[in-house]
């Protein structure tokens, strides 16, 4: 069983930029391929969660939203059992509750995975709130 929390969230003006963090729990952290999705207030009925980023277990290769794209970093430390995301230019439409998520599948370690039910361990989530 993995759990993970998340930090970092919080409110911010448009353009600027926060760094989002997860910490793992258990030994098996640096196998998993870890992705941020985010849930937008339009979505929370729909209990729907919008992928956001992905990286393999090694780290080498990331994939991103293109909403995201250029914007946001994705990235990780296996010794510390750590995933961060980092969003520079920040939007109103960034505006969310991001979650981290850790997936234990074999074929997501090759490309990194985005659907939600390809997860299989999710942290609470962390508000970001972006102002215009």
């Amino acid at each position: 069983q993995v759990q993970l929390v998340e930090s970092g969230g919080g409110l911010v003006k448009a353009g600027d930029s926060l760094r989002l963090s997860c910490v793992a729990s258990g030994r098996m952290f640096s196998r998993y391929t870890m992705g941020w999705f985010r849930q937008t207030p339009g979505n929370e009925r729909q209990l729907k969660r919008e992928f956001v980023a992905t990286i393999t277990s090694s780290g080498r290769i990331t994939a991103y939203a293109d909403s995201v794209k250029g914007r946001f970093t994705i990235s990780r430390d296996n010794a510390k059992n750590m995933v961060y995301l980092q969003m520079n230019m920040l939007k109103p439409e960034d505006t969310a509750v991001y979650y981290c998520a850790g997936s234990a599948l074999d074929y997501c370690s090759e490309y990194g995975c985005r659907g939600e039910y390809e997860y299989d361990y999710w942290g609470q989530g962390t508000q970001v709130t972006v102002t215009s």
